[in-house]
This record gives structure tokens, C-alpha cells and sequence, in this order.
């Protein structure tokens, strides 16, 4: 996939510009995305020069957009479409973890807004858009800790507001932020137009980024205690290269994988009720029309 066009989210830093780096040194063309303008463009010049020799790759551009926000979001989407060049890979990634309950201007609660929100809505805004290749992939950042989700089967919370009334304990709620994003992307792979896919990729324990010493709160007290387990960014980002560059498509389409391979998520994450109304419910939210399941499935 040499020369497509690959948008990175949260491609400032961390895993996002190690990603970007990956994808470019292979002959991709990167679009990053981050919050800070400054910051972003320094990104991508950090990355000029790094394609191969005779490479036809375009030199790496960038956007800026608060993701937490929807009407940025929503105004990225029309920005990459206007841009004219589809987008062939979109990579979701990304996130963070929040030390205490916060709500945003929208109204929702801010880990769940970028983790779960922001891909769910920027990919149906690019598919109403037009703007992604007829054989387009999304890559959406998970998480092994959706493990510890928790979520209530019978009336899930797709907003993350239920967390203000009970006890705000930082991992359980990026981790089940992570699941109810899992959730709806395997509903959604179901109705993606037939070429395109959706995977969901766990970079596993990585060093130095914000899902651990930089996130604050419980997660930096305990971050010292996984560093002897953690690996570094560079292992942590093979999964989502390796399902950006592929060939032929991985499968399963709405798979989670790990270590470039289909690994098994939580059995709630498995549950395609319950990723039915995570799906319906998420986009009835966002004010957007379902997609139509296809007749095959997936």
C-alpha cells in the first residue's frame, strides 16, 4: 500500500508519531492530526526525509482539531474531504485517561469523548464525506485493560455521565471506555461498505506514554510498578502498522488484535447484543443515522 494516504490521529507524539515514523520510512503518505499547531508541525517535519529513495509518498501534512470536542471532529472530516485526496488508512489513535470526572462542552464525560466519541464519529463523517477509499481500512488504538471494563449489559452507558454518581477509579474508566469502543466497532465492521474494514489494534504494555507515567492520577502512581513488563513504542506500534500495510487485508474485519495477530478479547467485548446497542445507542447520540447492515454481514 506504498504511496496511500494514511491519517494518523494524535500523531503529535507518543505511539500516534511513532506510528507516522513506521508509515512513512515504508513509503506512506502520513497526515497527522494533534491538538497543538505548533507541536503538530514539528511532528511532521521531524518526519520529512525519512522516505526511501524513489518513494512516491507526499511529504507529510497536518490538521488541527481538539478531538474531545464533536463540532472539531465533525469540521476535520470536511477538511480531509475537501482536501480531495481519499484517505486509503485511518488510524484512530488518539486517547487518554483522565485522572477525575470531567464533562465536556458537549456534555460528556472526556475520557469517553476521545476514546470512544471522536473515532466512532470521526469515521462516519468520513464516510458521509466520501473521503475514504473504496477498499479503506480504520485502525482504532485499543486496549488489553478492556478487560476490566465495566459495563452493565442490560443499559450501557455509551456517555461515560454514569461515572459522576458512582466512584471515579481512572483505569475502569479508560478500560471500559476502551470496551465500549470495541463494542461498537464490531458492530460497525458489520455495516462498513463491502471493501473496506475496520480492526482494532492493542499496542500491549508500552513505555512512556500518556495511557501510564504521563496520565496523572492513579495511573502514573502505579506506572513504575509495570516498567519491567512494558515494552518499548516501537514493538508497540507493529500491530496497527503491519494492519495498515497488509496485503491482503487482515482478517477478521471488527477483529482485536495483538502482536499482528487475531488475539481474543473480554467476553463482554464478544457479545454482538450488546455491541448492537452500543452501536445504535453511540450513534443515536451522536445525532447520525445508523448504517444500513449489509445482506453478508461480517
Amino acid at each position: 500500500m506504498n504511496g496511500k494516504i494514511t491519517v494518523v490521529t494524535g500523531g503529535a507524539s507518543g505511539l500516534g508519531l511513532v506510528t507516522a515514523r513506521h508509515l512513512v520510512k515504508a513509503g506512506q503518505s502520513v497526515v497527522l492530526v494533534g491538538r497543538d499547531a505548533t507541536r503538530t508541525r514539528a511532528a511532521a517535519d521531524s518526519l520529512r526525509g525519512l522516505a526511501p529513495a524513489g518513494s512516491d509518498a507526499a511529504p507529510p501534512r497536518t490538521y488541527t482539531a481538539d478531538l474531545e470536542q464533536w463540532s472539531q471532529v465533525r469540521a476535520l472530516a470536511a477538511e480531509l474531504a475537501a482536501d480531495s485526496h481519499p484517505v486509503d488508512v485511518l488510524i484512530n489513535n488518539a486517547g487518554a485517561a483522565f485522572p477525575r470526572y470531567e464533562q465536556t462542552p458537549d456534555g460528556v464525560e472526556r475520557t469517553y469523548a476521545l476514546n470512544h466519541h471522536a473515532p466512532f464519529l470521526l469515521t462516519h463523517a468520513l464516510l458521509a464525506e466520501g473521503a475514504l477509499t473504496p477498499e479503506a481500512r480504520i485502525i482504532n488504538m485499543s486496549s488489553f485493560v478492556e478487560k476490566r471494563g465495566k459495563l452493565d449489559a442490560a443499559d450501557p452507558d455509551v456517555t461515560g455521565t454514569s461515572w459522576s454518581k458512582r466512584f471515579y477509579h481512572q483505569i475502569n474508566v479508560y478500560a471500559t471506555s476502551k470496551l465500549v469502543s470495541l463494542l461498537a466497532s464490531r458492530e460497525l465492521a458489520r455495516r462498513l461498505p463491502d471493501g473496506m474494514s475496520l480492526y482494532n489494534a492493542n499496542p500491549g504494555m508500552v513505555k512512556g506514554t500518556a495511557m501510564n507515567s504521563n496520565a496523572g492520577g492513579l495511573m502514573r502512581l502505579t506506572a513504575p510498578l509495570f516498567r519491567p513488563f512494558s515494552i518499548t513504542p516501537d514493538e508497540g506500534v507493529q500491530t496497527p502498522v503491519w494492519l495498515a500495510r497488509a496485503s491482503p487485508a487482515p482478517r477478521p474485519s471488527g477483529g482485536f488484535f495483538s502482536e499482528s495477530q487475531p488475539d481474543t478479547p473480554s467476553r463482554l467485548a464478544l457479545n454482538d447484543a450488546l455491541a448492537r446497542t452500543v452501536y445504535i445507542r453511540t450513534a443515536a447520540f451522536l445525532g447520525l443515522d445508523p448504517l444500513t447492515i449489509r445482506p453478508s454481514g461480517r
